[in-house]
């Protein structure tokens, strides 16, 4: 076991007003072992009690030096340099106050970087609902194998790494930050991470990329103060999320590292464009009219090649804000902004026979007749109708027709699965066939769905289109919201006796359902939703 003197890792940790959590996190990293020589915990002018919880650790643990920030900075960046600059070991890795290292990232991170010869080495992160939702990969395309392991001579053999914006799933040499200057944005700059990443790219290190997950990103959406990440809700959020990845591409082009900069203007339409459009429909009308307006201005600093063309749904979504000048069809819009992507109808042509987005706004989508089945945009509508009269709860499902696409590759059935909320394992699933809805343009699936069989809990729908020419498509299912939809019901069960069941649309608009069981259950739920209503508790 390898000295504390000759330890070559250092961990900073930065932490504001996160007493709740900043020693978990800085005991995540003192656990990593034998090669980490010392972790710097750096309080940004908490005054939560967060620096005396660090000063009590601290005495009994040799290892951990803590800095004070007498004044809060305004952002991450300030007391991650403020760490950096401490830091005395020939490696360097960051950690968030309410993140954890899971058990060996550092050594497993350590090899890499020692074994390969790299002044980066990166990992595999998962973020984690907190308290009870499921790991889901941060970026699998690039860690997950066969892309990881792999060792790369330059950043540009593999641009899409701009999609990879986190700082902390990485372990990096210190003196190659410290020879190119490589330091984070100072004060109060949101996304800072954003900038950060794009300088140690700029600088064209050799990179190993390492599937082993070595760090565990905790969301807290329950949380009394959000997180920037998740802290959408007002305008100035989507105003630094541009600002940041504007710097960040004019940091890559000053390098002449096109081939990146024009990754992380792709990585821009297909993450943060679409993400932000999706909550369009929770905003208010004023924020929407200040989104597009701010978005427009920002697609209007693209390059023509790197809008055109529209062929994914986040190119086709910039192509429909440039041609209107004020928030339009934003339900069409939330839908082609969902993971897997939706167009709904209504389908439109121009005057030659063109496809178009509408006619107001004849954003051309010729290209749609072009790409494979299992790239379209194909639309799924669903209703679930509880205790249904026919045959208990019944599902039904309609396909519809996108420019004739959907006709010639042979619509043959859907698998339709209900995946658990909390840990993204299915419920049920069972494969149905398809029937032509003569003269409508879709194809049907009215399937009965046992819930009794369902955990307590909420239960996402998932469907998974299979047709003739061997094309298969996984879809999400647009929720319709017709007379008698999204109810609640009781509904009679042979397992439970009863069920509380309730439909609902998710902010993208898909289709879920929330279950409760049994007498017990069902009274539970409605005793919450009175309290929630009247703001009385009853005694126990």
């Amino acid at each position: 076991m390898a000295h504390a003197e000759h330890a070559p890792v250092s961990v900073v940790v930065i932490g504001y007003d996160d007493a709740a959590h900043v020693v978990e996190a800085v005991r995540s990293a003192l656990a990593q072992g034998p090669a980490v020589r010392e972790v710097i915990a750096v309080d940004d002018g908490s005054t939560d009690g967060s620096p005396a919880l660090l000063d009590a650790l601290a005495a009994a643990e040799p290892r951990l030096r803590v800095l004070r920030r007498t004044v809060n900075s305004g952002g991450c960046g300030t007391p991650r340099n403020d760490g950096l600059d401490a830091c005395t070991t020939p490696f360097v890795m960051f950690l968030d106050s309410d993140d954890l290292l899971p058990p060996r990232a550092v050594e497993r991170l350590l090899a890499a970087a020692r074994y390969r010869d790299v002044e980066v080495a990166a990992g595999a992160c998962v973020r984690r609902e907190v308290p009870h939702g499921p790991d889901r990969p941060w970026q699998p395309r690039l860690y997950a194998p066969p892309a990881a392991p792999a060792t790369l001579a330059r950043p540009a053999e593999r641009p899409e790494l701009v999609r990879d914006t986190l700082c902390v799933n990485k372990l990096y040499r210190t003196d190659f930050l410290r020879t190119h200057g490589i330091r984070f944005p100072d004060g109060r700059f949101p996304y800072e991470d954003f900038v950060f990443g794009a300088r140690v790219l700029a600088a064209g290190p050799r990179i190993a990329l390492i599937p082993d997950v070595v760090y565990v990103w905790q969301v807290r959406r329950r949380a009394e103060r959000l997180s920037i990440s998740l802290d959408r809700a007002g305008i100035d959020n989507w105003r630094a999320r541009t600002t940041a990845h504007r710097t960040a591409v004019e940091v890559l082009r000053a390098a002449g590292q096109d081939a990146l900069a024009h990754a992380a203007r792709a990585a821009f339409l297909d993450l943060s464009l679409r993400m932000y459009a999706r909550d369009l429909g929770r905003r208010s009308p004023a924020y929407r009219t200040a989104w597009w307006t701010e978005a427009r201005a920002h697609l209007e600093t693209f390059e023509r090649a790197e809008l055109e063309p529209a062929t994914g749904p986040g190119r086709l979504l910039a192509a429909v804000l440039l041609a209107s000048p004020a928030p339009r069809d934003l339900d069409r819009v939330r839908e082609l902004a969902a993971r897997p992507a939706r167009l709904l109808p209504p389908y439109a042509r121009d005057g030659d026979g063109t496809p178009v987005w509408s006619a107001e706004v004849p954003v051309p989508l010729d290209a749609l007749l072009r790409r494979p089945v299992s790239a379209l945009p194909l639309a799924v509508t669903a209703e679930l109708r509880p205790g249904a009269r026919r045959g208990g709860t019944r599902l039904r499902l309609r396909l519809h027709e996108l420019y004739g696409r959907v006709l010639a590759a042979g619509p043959l059935g859907a698998e339709v699965v209900f995946l658990d909320r909390r840990t993204g394992r299915p419920g049920l699933r069972h494969t149905v066939p398809f029937v032509s809805e003569p003269g409508s343009g879709t194809w049907v699936v009215d399937t009965g769905v046992p819930l009794g069989r369902l955990g307590a809990g909420t239960w996402d729908l998932r469907v998974r289109l299979r047709f003739a020419d061997g094309g298969e498509r996984e879809a999400t299912a647009h929720a319709d919201t017709g007379p008698g939809l999204l109810r609640r019901r009781a509904v009679p069960d042979a397992r439970h006796g009863v069920l509380l069941v309730q439909p609902y649309a998710t902010h993208s608009g898909a289709l879920a359902v929330r279950v409760a069981h049994g007498p017990h259950g069902v009274l539970s739920v409605l005793k919450r939703r009175a309290v929630r209503l009247t703001g009385v508790r009853g005694g126990d």
